[in-house]
């Protein structure tokens, strides 16, 4: 099986400006700490996206953009129903796949995105789903966030950085970065490479439970020893507004 190369990451930088005096390895101690204390919580998290194959995978990634994975795996079972294979998709007529999907949100533009992505795969992947990150990256409405999903199916580890992970990555002092190509690079220096997919998994879990974005639950977070922003009751200062 072809496996996706990985990206190695240059050395630890030092804490960027804003965060808590601390060295990388102090860092890459105490995410390792968070990884341990998360795999206690959430033992065999599993994806949230409902699928029983890549290509619906992939489909139900690309229509989570902006969009709850409740609403998307409402949406999903049906669809999967009525299409069921890369060409399926290519061939459904426009305006009856934008009406299925249209409670997802901007679904002109996720109906364009599924059906040019399609095509490529029948062109160039025999309608398969490719399992690099190069080839992923090249299908139209992919990026690095969904090649990650699909491509941990294939046990190719990889951040996942939603919406979730950029907060808490944030939150709990680990990054500074808001871009999320970024954030993933600083948490791939931080952590082991077996353990990347689980922790952004657990990470999006824990952030959907506990460490809420407007009322963070810290006086009973169990990371609460581990968090700097703690003190700060989940708004620290160095996840001010942009100037």
């Amino acid at each position: 099986m072809t496996r996706s190369p990985t990206r190695v990451p240059p050395p630890a930088r030092a804490p960027a400006a804003g965060l808590p005096g601390e060295t990388a390895a102090a860092r890459a101690r105490r995410a390792r700490q968070i990884a341990r204390r998360l795999a206690r919580m959430y033992a065999n998290p599993r994806i949230p996206l409902r699928h029983r194959t890549p290509l619906e995978l992939l489909i139900a990634t690309i229509l989570s953009a902006q969009c709850t994975d409740a609403r998307v795996n409402a949406v999903t079972p049906a669809l999967f129903r009525r299409y069921r294979t890369a060409a399926g998709f290519a061939g459904a007529p426009r305006q009856e796949l934008e009406t299925m999907i249209r409670s997802t949100g901007f679904y002109r533009a996720k109906a364009r995105a599924i059906q040019s992505c399609c095509r490529m795969l029948l062109e160039r992947h025999g309608g398969e789903v490719p399992r690099t990150m190069e080839e992923l990256t090249r299908l139209p409405g992919v990026g690095r966030k969904t090649a990650n999903v699909v491509l941990s199916l294939f046990g190719v580890p990889g951040i996942v950085v939603d919406t979730h992970v950029r907060r808490l990555s944030r939150r709990l002092a680990l990054t500074a970065e808001r871009d999320p190509d970024k954030i993933e690079q600083d948490l791939m220096r931080l952590l082991p490479r077996n353990e990347w997919s689980l922790f952004s998994l657990r990470l999006i879990y824990f952030g959907r439970e506990i460490c809420h974005a407007r009322r963070p639950r810290c006086p009973a977070c169990p990371l609460r020893p581990l968090c700097p922003s703690a003190r700060y009751a989940g708004t620290p200062p160095w996840m001010g507004a942009r100037r």
